[in-house]
C-alpha cells in the first residue's frame, strides 16, 4: 500500500484510549492495537506525529462547570495529555517503533520541549513525535494544537480519530435521518458549526490548506486507508 501523504498528523481524544468497560483512563489493550496499527503506517515509510486529548483523566471544561478556574483547569488538562501521551510511547515502545514525546509546558525529566527544528529532525530520522500539553496555553484545544503543529510541520494531512464514520449534519447516534459528508470544505464546517473541530482549528488549516480527514478509528485498518488515500470517512478540504 502505497502512501499519498507523505508526513501527516494524527488528532486522538483521550476518550479514546479509555476502558469503558472497567472505567480506568487507560485501556492497555487500545493502546497495543494502536501501537500496532501506528506501526504498520510507520513501515510505509510515512512521517508521524500524534497528538492526543485528555478527556479520559480531565478536561478544562468540564472542570469549570464544577467550579474550577478555567486557566487552571485548562493547565490540569494540559498534564493529563502528558500522561497519555507517555502511555502512547511505551505502547510503541514496546512494538519496536522509535518515538520521543515533545511538551509544549516544559518538563525536563518527562520529555523533551517543543523545539520545531528538533521534531523534523526526529520525523527525518525515523522517530514517531507525540506533542503533548497542547499549545502551552489555556483556552486553546488539542484539536487547534493539530492544526498548528501541522502548519508548523509542513504536514501533508491531520487525521481526525473519532468514533464515527465521518462528519454528518447531525449526530448519528441521536438523530437516524443524519446525513454523512462526504467531503465539506473549510468554510462550510465552520459556518455549520460542526462540532467535530472547533473553529480556531478549521480556520488554521484552511489558512494554511491542511486536508483533515474524520474516520471511525475502531474500524481495523482505517488509518492505513485514509494514509494511502482511499475514500474513507470526511474529507474536509
Amino acid at each position: 500500500m502505497n502512501p499519498k501523504y507523505k508526513r501527516i498528523v494524527l488528532k486522538l481524544s483521550g476518550e479514546a484510549l479509555k476502558d469503558v468497560k472497567n472505567g480506568d483512563a487507560l485501556d492497555p489493550a487500545i493502546l497495543t492495537n494502536l501501537a500496532l496499527e501506528l506501526k504498520e503506517v510507520y513501515e510505509m515509510g510515512v512521517q508521524v506525529c500524534l497528538v492526543v486529548g485528555g478527556g479520559n483523566i480531565f478536561r478544562g471544561l468540564t472542570g469549570s462547570k464544577s467550579g474550577v478556574d478555567r486557566t487552571t483547569g485548562d493547565y490540569m488538562g494540559m498534564l493529563a495529555t502528558v500522561i497519555n501521551g507517555m502511555a502512547l510511547m511505551n505502547a510503541l515502545e514496546k512494538v519496536g517503533v522509535p518515538v520521543r514525546v515533545q511538551t509544549a509546558i516544559p518538563m525536563e525529566k518527562v520529555a523533551e520541549p517543543f523545539i520545531l527544528r528538533r521534531a523534523v529532525r526526529h520525523l527525518e530520522k525515523g522517530r514517531i513525535v507525540i506533542f503533548v500539553a497542547g499549545t502551552g496555553n489555556p483556552y486553546f484545544s488539542t484539536d487547534t494544537t493539530a492544526a498548528l503543529r501541522a502548519s508548523e510541520i509542513g504536514a501533508d494531512c491531520i487525521l481526525k480519530a473519532t468514533k464515527v464514520d465521518g462528519i454528518y449534519d447531525k449526530d448519528p447516534n441521536k438523530f437516524e435521518d443524519a446525513v454523512k459528508y462526504e467531503s465539506i470544505d473549510y468554510l462550510e464546517a465552520i459556518e455549520k458549526r460542526l462540532a467535530v473541530m472547533d473553529s480556531t482549528a478549521f480556520s488554521l488549516c484552511m489558512d494554511n490548506k491542511i486536508p483533515i480527514i474524520v474516520f471511525n478509528m475502531n474500524e481495523r485498518g482505517n488509518i492505513q486507508k485514509a494514509v494511502a488515500g482511499e475514500q474513507i470517512g470526511t474529507l474536509v478540504k
